[in-house]
């Protein structure tokens, strides 16, 4: 029978561009048991287990067979989940269905990289096509200075707008102790004068290569509310993966994946104006043009409106709607753990446990994954039971 589902606690590393304390399966060991202190339970107490990272990064294969020692996977069922950027949420709404379908009690959910010990850029820049998208995309800066140019044309954006996304993320992961940049506040004119990577993206807009891991555990509603004493429900979850090609994506558009998916999700949700229905949002934003424009696929403002709505504040602890407390994306990027992260923080905040960083009287919180060809996933969590 089909259950609803709750997370019911969370975990993660702290994060750095060097882990060279641990390797691979101690940091997801870490992770693992702060999201196990975090809720009350042992590892036995665990039914089944959803992993994932870019397993090419790292160049491991059967990563579910190789954690086990810091997964604590022996003799449980084990998936293993890759798809891209969006790992993280992927993994979250494997393990959600996981306790939905009714087969499991609780499941845990992990997303770790050790980037330090990978090729990303080169696994990144071959990944595509040689013949048919290799013209098109040459890895991930080249092709997010191209969505952030055309942006620029169609909306008269400037630099100095997607600079004060860098300055918001950069300032609220001074509240978070685990963040790869906690203790590097920074200036708009720091971000203005870094060094430029791909036009108009400087270093300070895009986010770092980080080490780290997170776990999430996910629970029946038969349990959930016997293991904490507020639960963060699962009210709504989409996924939208909608190119095959990054040829195929128009940069033009806007982040068709995103809109698609958080319209299902909003649906399902009963959300009717995100502004004023979420208190906050975890949102995977890469570099900072991503998030002038995608605040527009999700509805918090109008199209081209992005800029001014940022520079009002409205995103910023205290203003309408609160993004990336936690510092986001471009204060910490362990990817095959990033997106799970959104899925954390925003059941952190939630579940009232977001200590410097959490937003006040949280009801509902948004969260959502990016990767791939513009692939988007989306996740609704809140208090309320669905």
């Amino acid at each position: 029978m089909a259950k609803r589902v709750a997370i019911i606690g969370t975990g993660q590393t702290h994060h750095r561009s060097h882990r060279l304390d641990v390797n691979g399966r101690e940091m997801i060991y870490e992770a693992v048991n702060r999201a196990l202190d975090d809720s009350g339970l042992t590892i036995a107490d665990i039914d089944a287990i959803v992993i994932g990272n870019m397993d090419h990064f790292e160049s491991i294969n059967y990563v579910d067979a190789w954690s086990v020692e810091g997964s604590g996977g022996v003799m449980k069922p084990i998936m293993k989940v890759t798809t891209g950027g969006t790992t993280g949420t992927s993994v979250a709404i494997a393990a959600y269905y996981h306790v939905a379908s009714g087969m499991f009690d609780k499941v845990l959910a992990i997303g770790w990289e050790k980037n330090s010990e990978s090729d990303t850029t080169g696994a990144i820049v071959t990944c595509s096509d040689p013949v048919w998208d290799r013209y098109s995309y040459s890895g991930a800066i080249p092709s997010l200075a191209t969505e952030a140019s055309a942006y620029m044309e169609k909306y008269g954006a400037t630099p100095e707008d997607a600079a004060y996304v860098a300055l918001r993320e950069r300032t609220h992961a001074q509240n978070n102790p685990y963040a790869h940049m906690y203790g590097r506040p920074i200036t708009l004119q720091d971000v203005m004068d870094s060094p430029m990577l791909a036009y108009p993206i400087r270093l300070l807009d895009i986010c770092p290569r980080t080490d780290g891991a997170a776990a999430v555990i996910f629970a029946s509603e038969d349990v959930a509310e016997k293991l904490t004493p507020q639960p963060a429900w699962i009210q709504a979850a989409s996924v939208r993966h909608t190119f095959t090609w990054f040829g195929d994506v128009d940069q033009r558009s806007g982040l068709q994946s995103l809109q698609r998916a958080s319209q299902e999700a909003y649906r399902i949700a009963g959300i009717k104006n995100p502004v004023d229905d979420f208190d906050v949002a975890e949102l995977y934003l890469p570099y900072s043009y991503a998030g002038l424009k995608w605040i527009e696929a999700l509805g918090f403002c109008e199209p081209g409106e992005g800029p001014q709505f940022i520079r009002d504040g409205h995103t910023n602890m205290g203003g309408k709607i609160p993004v990336n407390p936690s510092g986001g994306v471009m204060s910490t990027n362990c990817i095959g753990a990033t997106a799970l992260l959104r899925v954390a923080e925003a059941a952190i905040q939630v579940m009232g446990k977001g200590e410097a960083r959490q937003v006040p009287d949280v009801n509902r919180a948004l969260a959502t994954g990016f990767g791939g060809c513009w692939w988007s996933d989306v996740m609704i969590l809140g208090k309320e039971k669905p």
